[in-house]
């Protein structure tokens, strides 16, 4: 009897409008967004892999409202065990006083200061800058009885981070089921199952019934972030503190002013790449 076929991954490759301002940054800011783990350019073209199973007119529809007038491509890549070949290009960061690594690079580490992460389909192994931004961050917003919640959590690296950190509890809250079981592992993987609490759920709908939290992080698109700003205001507690990501450094001013206007100040900043990071307090 024949073997079924293996499952394949796709090639997905992306030409900008070449005349739209920001439309590279904008294409790269969307593949990041829906999933893909690296990126590479191949002349005036932006090339990524999705596993098997990937929807893509997910990745179209994405790539398309970033960049209305960008081309895309897709084609099946030959039968390769890409778990393994991916390994090649992911490695341990070291990001203040943590660090995030890949299982097979965790080996002597010491576990109270290293956050492990198995590379999946949730978002978060420490290879993309905007995830690194926030940890390096934490440390300054986060004493032992502090209490943390994550919107889009993905992994939930970055709850994990804050337990590490000594964080009392840390809520991670992501609506993507898919990425429910990988938080979940990472949250028991590393030893903090009994700080970080996973919930699938809508963060504007949720976050409210976790209130008062002393500090939220989000790594997600600017717009979004723009939308929830209310509820994590009515969240916080006074003097609380909001950690923002997966804004592009190009978005900074327009960023700064839209919180500026609804009473936020700007105390931190951590740039990298295209990426901005920052932390903020009211007042």
């Amino acid at each position: 009897m024949p073997e079924a076929p293996t499952p394949r991954w796709t090639s997905v490759r992306v030409l900008p409008d070449a005349e739209g301002a920001g439309a590279r940054d904008a294409c790269l800011a969307a593949l990041f967004t829906i999933g893909a783990q690296g990126v590479h350019e191949d002349g005036e073209w932006l090339v990524t892999h999705f596993p098997p199973g990937t929807d893509l007119e997910v990745v179209h529809r994405a790539v398309t409202e970033a960049d209305e007038a960008a081309s895309l491509e897709t084609a099946p890549l030959p039968a390769v065990d890409w778990t393994e070949a991916w390994k090649v290009g992911i490695r341990a960061h070291a990001l203040g006083p943590l660090t995030v690594t890949p299982p097979w690079l965790a080996e002597g580490r010491d576990p109270a200061t290293t956050i492990i992460i198995e590379p999946g389909m949730a978002f978060g192994t420490g290879e993309h800058a905007t995830t690194r931004g926030v940890v390096r961050l934490l440390p300054r917003h986060l004493t032992p009885g502090t209490i943390v919640a994550d919107l889009g959590a993905g992994s939930a690296v970055l709850a994990i981070a804050a337990a590490k950190l000594g964080a009392a509890a840390a809520y991670a809250i992501e609506i993507d089921p898919d990425a429910i079981p990988d938080a979940e592992a990472n949250a028991a993987r590393n030893g903090v199952a009994d700080r970080v609490h996973v919930f699938e759920g809508d963060a504007a709908v949720l976050l409210p019934l976790m209130a008062p939290v002393h500090l939220v992080v989000a790594n997600i698109i600017s717009s979004v972030l723009l939308e929830l700003m209310p509820v994590i205001e009515a969240s916080l507690v006074p003097e609380g503190h909001a950690l923002l990501s997966g804004i592009l450094l190009e978005e900074r001013t327009m960023m700064c002013e839209a919180l500026a206007a609804r009473g936020w100040r700007v105390v931190h900043e951590e740039p990298e790449e295209i990426w901005w990071s920052a932390s903020l307090v009211r007042g």
